[in-house]
């Protein structure tokens, strides 16, 4: 007796139906922002992944040597393999760049509610377009992605908030570099942290100047609107300084918001400068959406992204402007089943052909594969068995129609169709079956009592 591996999922067909619900939501929703499918390998070099997180990552990957010597990984994520697909051939490629992929991503970490080492996310970028138009084209791709699967305002939040405000922010305090990374840091922490657990952190990099630091952080973290924002940075603690490269990152921001209110997305977005995001790659926008309790309160996060100008370029190809995001599956999926938004997802036969041996049995057949070329679902027993069996069969698959094939309908060149719901049944002429088998399925013919429908 073997189960799967802790981590791994096995998928029944009713799973297997939902996943797929998912997924083509997912890749309509791209197609319509005029997004372009790719794919990549699921094993990939060692270095290519450490290259864009770092050595730490090796602990939480299926990394291993191959038989002809290379250290190599399943995939975490698409990311890197997507910045060395468009590095390779950006010149050859059309801007902007725009690609989505639905694959599946491994990572070795505990298993646990919400958590597991196999999953299927749904990836977005854009290549190419350093300006604001593409932060919020992409934005609002991520918040019609879940629109479309029947999630509405007051039940999710896109959380956005700016790291290179943040950047500059910082800066203008003499806070840069590394100590500016591991500021932000502590900050991606601060929803996790009690208040004099962050003074302690933060002390590691200010010193005594860390309480004041916080206050003025949580300050910035409550601010909701972009006059907030401007009164913010025009404090006094700011006199004599450079404040034009901050005041650019402002008006960049007010393009995004205006970007994302002419889409009509603007609703389900709040600024929220609690989100950094904890990645050192990104370096723009940066965004965290949430499902929203009744009372409004955020629980668990569906997607996340932002902008990683320096991706590209981090792995030895040409500098290229980049933003994106990711929506993992399994708590997207967690959250419709909650909240019951998967649509019935009916795997009904359409026909189901009923026949008795020898010439019906042929007849049938042919009629089975002619039906199933023009794409309809026909189903019939495998196994050689007496009509009541058969009709029982039918309607237990909860086919809309049967094909019914005795010896009297052959000889007149006739086929019997029923309906097993109502039981109300007609002949039509063999000749032409497609046809009107499709105007039936179409247009839910009402059946006479008896006669022939042409």
């Amino acid at each position: 007796m073997f189960e799967s591996l802790p981590g791994f999922r096995d998928f029944y067909p009713d799973d297997c139906a939902r996943r797929n619900y998912l997924f083509r939501v997912w890749s309509q929703t791209a197609l319509r922002a005029g997004f372009l499918e790719y794919d990549i390998p699921t094993l990939e070099p060692l270095e290519l992944l450490t290259t864009k997180s770092g050595p730490e990552i090796v602990s939480q990957l299926f990394n291993f040597t191959d038989k002809g010597g290379r250290e190599v990984a399943l995939r975490p994520e698409l990311t890197p393999s997507l910045a060395r697909m468009v590095g390779t051939h950006a010149n050859a490629l059309k801007r902007p760049i725009k690609w989505f992929n639905i694959a599946e991503n491994f990572r070795y970490e505990k298993p646990q509610k919400g958590r597991t080492r196999s999953h299927y996310q749904f990836n977005c970028d854009i290549f190419g377009e350093s300006g604001p138009g593409a932060d919020a084209e992409l934005m609002a791709t991520c918040i019609e992605s879940l629109r479309a699967l029947g999630l509405g305002e007051g039940e999710f939040i896109l959380r956005l908030s700016d790291r290179g405000l943040w950047m500059e922010y910082l800066a203008l305090l003499g806070i840069s570099d590394d100590r500016a990374l591991a500021v932000l840091g502590v900050v991606d922490k601060l929803e996790r942290l009690e208040r004099e657990e962050a003074i302690a952190l933060l002390k590691a990099t200010l010193g005594e100047a860390a309480a004041d630091f916080l206050g003025q952080v949580e300050t910035l973290i409550g601010l909701r609107n972009l006059d907030e924002l401007n009164a913010f940075f025009t404090q006094s603690v700011f006199d004599g300084k450079d404040r034009e490269p901050l005041q650019k990152r402002l008006e960049a921001f007010g393009e995004l918001i205006a970007r994302l209110e002419a889409l009509d997305v603007a609703s389900y977005v709040r600024i929220d400068f609690g989100i950094v995001r904890g990645l050192a790659y990104y370096t723009g926008f940066v965004f965290e959406v949430f499902e929203l309790s009744s009372r409004g309160t955020t629980g668990r996060a569906l997607a996340g992204g932002g902008r990683y100008d320096h991706l590209v370029g981090k792995l030895g190809y040409p500098e290229l402007p980049a933003v994106g995001f990711g929506m993992g599956d399994v708590t997207m999926m967690d959250l419709l089943m909650k909240k019951k938004r998967i649509p019935a997802l009916a795997q009904n036969p359409d026909i189901y052909a009923v026949f008795g041996d020898d010439e019906p049995m042929h007849v049938a057949m042919r009629d089975v594969a002619r039906l199933r070329r023009i794409g309809l679902n026909v189903q019939y027993s495998l196994k050689s068995l007496g009509f009541g069996k058969q009709f029982k069969l039918a309607g237990q698959s909860g086919a809309t129609l049967a094909l019914i094939y005795g010896s009297d309908e052959i000889a007149s060149g006739l086929v019997r169709v029923k309906d097993p719901r109502s039981g109300k049944e007609a002949t039509i002429l063999s000749g032409g079956l497609e046809g009107q088998i499709q105007e039936i399925l179409a247009e839910g013919i009402h059946f006479p009592e008896e006669g022939v429908s042409h």
